[in-house]
């Protein structure tokens, strides 16, 4: 009985062994389940949106909020719908796997709240936001790009310090808001900024302080004059790669811009009028200069000295005076050869080589060459003769002239200053005309533009060269500061530059006669003729109504040429019709000549024939059958006649019938026409052919 108990309950153990195996298993699965449920119902996409993997797609929904997003999310696509602060949750925080959220062109009034604090890249451009506060930006600190173009945000609405908690920040975007100076407190880890088209008319000294890894910065578009920058502003970013100034107010480049790594330079559509020499000193990084839009005439020499690996020059838009002032550039450019991209060094003064790339000056270049080689250039005339004053054979002075960092002065030889003006008669009148005529010289002046005269003149006799002579009228015609220069006795033109706008000039020439000296002097060489100077006034027009004038100029043309075009064109449409007219004349009397004469022929043919009518109509006569290409029937003639007579009276024909051999006739009727009570004789008539069977022609 022992034994058998012992059995029983070892038994009944196992089994409850057994049992509870069975229960573990069944727990496990319903975990398992259940924790598959969950993990499916946290994957769900919004019904309003798409999904793709972890990139969540709501964009362009109309939506007014945004819906519940899986947590597993990691860039939102939420722009260009009507979401507005009411209209993001607050659970957006809880999300702390999204990187990326875009949240562009909605209607969102200030800066979001309740971001993901795991966020790096922000997209908040084309909405409303007035404010940057610093504890919005503070629950963001591994944020890096932030984009916050075409909103509102104004220089006072940046609070204090309002970066301080984001030392990840690489790229701030403020382009096209409300800013009226840089903003301060900006992180020193910031690389790009970008602060174009807004109202920044000021730049202190500390504005780009502690920007030390600063690589790229964008001003365009603002309200920047060389008053209103510090010197050394710009000298304190040390990294920085890429600095655009465009369509600002500058005359000059900055001061001290950084030189150490920059590699673009954007200084296009601006005010400038000259390059200051050393303005691009050290930039030997540099790959691409942009001067695009402004009104540079020419540029000092050594101004690309170190620049050494510059692959794109930009110029277009510049009114470039091409003179021995820019022999050194096309030098430059020969040497540089294919290793550098120029785009828009054409010349637009003097005229002769107006619309003319620079590179393509070479043989004016060699005058220039030649003319400096010949003893051209008197002692100092480098430095004291402007570029602007012009060249041989194209600007009217003999030397190569080298341009300052001041505006270029008149006169390419030397110059001499007076407090009085140096002028033949102290009393004369000065309301002089456009040109004047001495005893061996008549002088003409002519304004080219808003800062250049032409001078040009005749000689009866020669001269070993003349002396030249202008003086911008004041106030007080009697007070003023002459400028002088000499010129060659073979040259019978001179171009005066860079003169004051809407000015009245008074030009002066008066020929010399060779001295004892050297030909190069300045003291002795040539002297005074005893002829008087002969004078002549000119005035420079106003820049802003030039265009003005070019346009009435160009309609004054136009009106002019009208009559001259009007009678050519009137009497080329008049020998136009004249001839069409003779010609429908011609070809109606022609037809008429035809017509007539063919009427006239066949009546006179009828009337002298010598033979019968078959000819005319067509069917050539044979004298054995006259076989017609009809059904059914062929011609022969009756009886052997006579040969044919200048008249025949007559000639009788039979027609019969011809009938095949099986005694049916050649004419088989259409289908349609089955009526048998005709006989074929129906089948003549309907070919045209008459009933009777003796017929006469």
């Amino acid at each position: 009985m022992a034994q058998e108990g012992v059995a029983e309950l070892r038994d009944w153990l196992f089994l409850l062994l057994l049992c509870l195996t069975l229960l573990v298993e069944v727990l496990e699965c319903a975990a398992a389940a259940s924790q598959s449920l969950t993990s499916e119902g946290d994957v769900v996409c919004p019904s309003v949106c798409r999904c793709d993997e972890d990139f969540i797609y709501c964009n362009d929904r109309g939506l007014s909020a945004i819906p519940p997003l899986p947590p597993s999310a990691t860039v939102l696509y939420l722009q260009n719908n009507h979401i507005d602060n009411a209209g993001l949750p607050n659970s957006l925080e809880h999300l702390t796997t999204v990187r990326v959220i875009y949240l562009y062109d909605n209607e969102l009034d200030d800066f979001p709240m309740h971001l993901p604090p795991s966020l790096r890249e922000l997209h908040l451009q084309d909405n409303n936001i007035r404010v940057l506060p610093r504890a919005a930006l503070a629950r963001l600190p591994q944020l890096e790009k932030l984009h916050l173009d075409d909103n509102s945000v104004s220089t006072v609405s940046i609070e204090d310090q309002a970066f301080a908690d984001n030392p990840r920040l690489r790229l701030l975007f403020l382009s096209r808001n409300h800013l009226s100076s840089i903003p301060s407190g900006l992180p020193s880890s910031l690389e790009e900024l970008r602060l174009d088209d807004n109202r920044i008319s000021t730049i202190p000294t500390h504005a780009f302080r502690g920007l030390s890894s600063l690589r790229r910065l964008v001003l365009d578009g603002n309200l920047l004059a060389n008053q209103r920058i510090a010197d050394d502003t710009f000298s304190r970013l040390s990294n920085l790669t890429e600095l655009s100034l465009v369509r600002n107010s500058l005359q000059t480049p900055p001061l001290n811009l950084p030189s150490a790594h920059l590699q673009r330079l954007s200084l296009q559509d601006n005010a400038m009028i000259h390059m200051p020499r050393g303005s691009l000193d050290g930039m030997r990084r540099l790959q691409r200069l942009d001067l695009s839009g402004n009104n540079l005439t020419t540029l000092p020499r050594g101004l690309f000295r170190d620049l050494e690996g510059l692959g794109q020059l930009l110029v277009r838009g510049n009114p470039w005076h091409c003179g021995c002032n820019l022999r050194w550039l096309y030098d430059w450019l020969e040497a540089k050869g294919n290793t550098i991209t120029v785009r828009g060094l054409t010349c637009q003064t003097p005229e002769r080589v107006r619309d003319m790339p620079l590179r393509d000056l070479t043989s004016q270049m060699d005058d220039c060459e030649l003319a400096a080689a010949g003893g051209g250039v008197v002692g100092g005339a480098g430095s004291a003769g402007g570029g602007g004053a012009g060249n041989n054979k194209m600007s009217g002075a003999g030397v190569a002239a080298s341009s300052t960092t001041l505006s270029p002065p008149q006169g390419s030889l030397f110059t001499l200053r007076s407090k009085r003006p140096v002028l033949p008669d102290t009393g004369m009148d000065y309301t002089l005309g456009s040109s004047g005529v001495g005893k061996n010289l008549a002088l003409n002046v002519k304004p080219l533009s808003h800062d250049s005269i032409r001078v040009t003149w005749s000689v009866a006799q020669p001269s070993s060269s003349f002396r030249l002579s202008w003086l911008r009228l004041g106030t007080s015609s009697a007070m003023g500061s002459i400028t002088e220069t000499l010129v060659r006795g073979d040259r019978r033109e001179y171009l005066l530059t860079a003169l004051q706008p809407a000015s009245s000039y008074i030009i002066c020439m008066v020929p010399l006669v060779s001295g004892s000296g050297s030909k190069g002097s300045m003291s002795g060489g040539d002297t005074d003729s005893d002829e008087a100077p002969v004078c002549a006034k000119a005035e420079t027009s106003d820049p802003n109504l030039s265009e003005v004038d070019q346009g009435e100029d160009k309609g004054s043309e136009q009106i002019t040429s009208l009559p001259l075009a009007g009678i050519i064109g009137g009497a080329t449409a008049i020998v136009s019709l004249a001839f069409i007219f003779g010609i429908f004349c011609w070809y109606g009397h022609r037809a008429g000549r035809l017509s007539s004469r063919d009427h006239y022929n066949r009546s006179s043919s009828r009337k002298s024939k010598h033979y019968d009518d078959y000819i005319e109509s067509g069917t050539k006569k044979d004298t054995t059958i006259l076989e017609i290409r009809g059904p059914g029937f062929q011609m022969t003639p009756m009886a052997a006649r006579e040969p044919l007579q200048p008249k025949p009276i007559r000639e009788d024909y039979i027609i019969h019938t011809i009938f095949p051999s099986n005694g049916t006739g050649l004419y088989k009727p259409p289908n349609h026409m089955s009526n048998s009570g005709y006989g074929t004789n129906r089948g003549y008539r309907e070919g045209g052919i008459p009933d009777i069977d003796y017929s006469y022609t």
